[in-house]
C-alpha cells in the first residue's frame, strides 16, 4: 500500500554474538561509524541548519563496502569509521543511500581499512523461537557489545526513518539501544539481519527490530548499475472478502481467495491496468487470499511484498475479475511513486522563494516538523495529498510560512500559513510556478489563497526597493532556492 502512518519507533542498532562463528573473525569486519551531521533550516532555509553528531555500526558486506543503517548517515557532512584494537580512524563517504529501506552503502577512503576483515555472508530468514546474536556500538561505551535475543515475529511493517515506507521486518526480543544502528544480526555464522530500529522503553520492553536480508538483497541488487530506484510500489488500495455475502455478490467462488480493489492512485504504476471494483486473484501466479496474503518461501506474506521484490523495469502479472470475467493484466513497473512529501527528507536543502519579506515554501513532513502550523487546512491536505489525490491540482503545495517585517509586508499577517492558489490569475502547482509569476514584470501581484476570499497585493516598484533592505536587515544571501529537477 503506498499510505502508512509512522509508529513511535526509535531507530537504534544493536551488536550481537554470532552463532558458530569465529567471534574474532566478525569483530574485525565491524566498524564504529561516527558522522558529523547538518540538519536543515526549514525556518531560515537561506542558513544552515544546526551542525550535530551521532554514531552507530557498520559491517563489511562485500569487497571494499560497508553497509550500514541510512539513518545513521543521514545528513553527513563528515564521517569517520574505528575499529576494534586500530586507533586510526578512517575517513569515509557514503556511496548510495536507501531512505526508503533504510539501508547505505559507504566508501572508506583509505583502503587499508580492510586490511585483516573478511565480507560476513547473507544468510535466509531465521525461523520463530531460534536465537540470533547482535553485535554493535551501543551507548554506555566505546567497545563492541554483543547481545542475544530470540526471533519472535515476522511481519510487514513502518520503517519509521521514512516514515511512509512499509517492509518485511524481523522482530527480536533484544534491547536496541542507540548508537547500534547498522550492526549485523547473525545467526549460525550468516547474517540474518541488520538492526534498526525499537519501541521506546515506555511503548514496549525488549522489542526490537531487524531489517531481514531479503530487503538487504535486494537494495545489493538495485544498485549494481550504479544507481539507486527505490523500491516499487502498486499504489493501490485492496479491501478483504472474508465476508461470504460479499463474495457472493461479487462472483467469486467459496474458495477464500481474492482482495477487492478500492482504490487506484492517479500517479501511480496501476493506473490504466487495474480499476476500482476489481478482485485481484493472483500476483505473478501466487493466488491472493481473502486477507491479502499470499505464500511465497513457505511463509504467508502481504501481497505488497511480491511488488516490493521487483525492480524499476521489470513487470507484475495480475490475475483479476472485473465484471464477474476472468482477466490478466501485466503491468510495467516503470517508476516508483513519484510524491514522496509524506516522507522524512534527507541530504536535501529546503526550497524555498521570498518575496517581498514573504517566505514561500513547499509543504512536506520537514516543514511541518520545524514549524507548528495552527491552520488546521494545511494539516488536512498533508494527511489527504495522496489518499484524495490533492497532488493531481497541486503537486506541491505552496504556503506562506513566514514574514520577514517590513513597512511593505506589515497589514500583511492575516494570510500567513495561506496556501497559495493562484498569482496574478495564474494557478500556482509548485515553487517553480510562484518563482516564474513573481519574476514577471506587472504593476502589482496579486496573490490568492485556498479557502480566503481576500487577496494579497504587493506592489512592483515597492518590492524592488525594499529587496535589498529586507535582505541586509535578516541576513539573507538569497532570495530563492529552487529544485532544478521540479516539475
Amino acid at each position: 500500500m503506498y499510505f502508512r502512518s509512522l509508529l513511535p519507533l526509535l531507530f537504534v542498532a544493536l551488536l550481537p554474538h554470532a552463532n558458530g562463528a569465529d567471534p574474532s573473525l566478525v569483530r574485525k569486519s565491524l566498524a564504529r561509524i561516527s558522522n558529523t551531521a547538518q540538519e536543515p533550516n526549514y525556518r531560515q532555509p537561506w542558513l544552515s541548519g544546526f551542525t550535530g553528531g551521532g554514531s552507530g555500526t557498520g559491517w563489511v558486506v562485500s569487497s571494499e563496502r560497508i553497509l550500514t543503517n541510512a539513518h545513521v548517515v543521514s545528513n553527513a557532512r563528515f564521517l569517520t569509521l574505528e575499529k576494534e584494537n586500530d586507533p586510526k580512524k578512517y575517513i569515509a563517504e557514503v556511496e548510495f543511500i536507501a531512505h526508503d529501506c533504510d539501508l547505505a552503502i559507504l566508501k572508506v577512503k583509505d583502503t587499508s581499512f580492510f586490511k585483516g576483515t573478511i565480507p560476513l555472508n547473507l544468510g535466509g530468514i531465521p525461523e520463530i523461537e531460534t536465537e540470533v546474536s547482535v553485535y554493535g556500538y551501543p551507548i554506555g561505551g566505546d567497545k563492541l557489545s554483543v547481545t542475544r535475543g530470540v526471533v519472535s515475529r515476522i511481519d510487514f511493517r513502518p520503517y519509521a526513518h521514512s516514515a511512509i515506507d512499509s517492509h518485511l521486518s524481523i522482530q527480536i526480543d533484544a534491547a536496541i539501544n542507540p548508537g547500534n544502528s547498522g550492526g549485523p544480526v547473525l545467526q549460525n555464522g550468516k547474517v540474518v539481519g541488520v538492526a534498526f530500529q525499537g519501541f521506546s522503553g515506555d511503548v514496549a520492553q525488549n522489542v526490537g527490530y531487524m531489517i531481514p536480508t531479503p530487503v538487504v538483497r535486494r537494495f545489493l541488487k538495485d544498485i549494481e548499475d550504479g544507481n539507486y530506484d527505490r523500491y516499487m510500489d502498486l499504489s493501490i488500495t485492496t479491501f478483504n472478502t472474508l465476508n461470504p455475502a460479499m463474495r457472493k455478490g461479487l462472483g467469486l467462488e467459496n474458495n477464500d481467495c481474492g482482495v477487492l480493489v478500492s482504490s487506484v492512485a492517479a500517479a501511480g504504476v496501476c493506473n490504466g491496468y487495474v480499476k476500482p471494483g476489481d478482485v485481484i486473484l493472483s500476483i505473478d501466479g501466487l493466488p491472493i487470499a481473502s486477507d491479502g496474503t499470499v505464500e511465497l518461501d513457505a511463509d504467508r506474506i502481504q501481497m505488497a511484498e511480491v511488488a516490493e521484490r521487483k525492480f524499476r523495469g521489470d513487470t507484475i502479472k495480475l490475475g483479476i475479475l472485473r465484471n464477474r470475467t476472468p482477466q490478466e493484466v501485466v503491468v510495467p513497473l516503470e517508476r516508483a511513486w513519484p510524491f514522496t512529501m509524506q516522507a522524512n527528507q534527507f541530504d536535501l536543502q529546503p526550497t524555498y522563494v521570498l518575496f517581498g519579506g514573504l517566505l514561500f515554501q513547499p509543504l512536506s513532513r520537514n516543514l511541518l516538523s520545524a514549524i507548528q502550523f495552527q491552520n488546521p487546512r494545511i494539516n488536512y491536505l498533508f494527511e489527504t495529498f495522496v489518499p484524495k489525490e490533492v497532488y493531481t491540482e497541486h503537486p506541491e503545495l505552496i504556503v506562506l510560512t513566514s514574514i520577514l517585517p517590513d513597512p511593505i509586508n506589515t497589514y500583511l499577517n492575516e494570510f500567513r500559513e495561506g496556501i497559495v492558489e493562484e498569482i496574478n490569475g495564474t494557478p500556482i502547482r509548485t515553487l517553480k510556478d510562484a518563482a516564474q509569476e513573481f519574476a514577471k514584470v506587472a504593476d502589482f501581484y496579486v496573490v490568492r489563497f485556498m479557502g480566503n476570499g481576500r487577496m494579497l497585493v504587493l506592489e512592483r516598484a515597492a518590492v524592488e526597493a525594499a529587496s535589498q533592505r529586507i535582505r541586509t536587515r535578516y541576513g539573507v544571501l538569497k532570495d530563492q532556492a529552487l529544485n532544478e529537477n521540479a516539475r
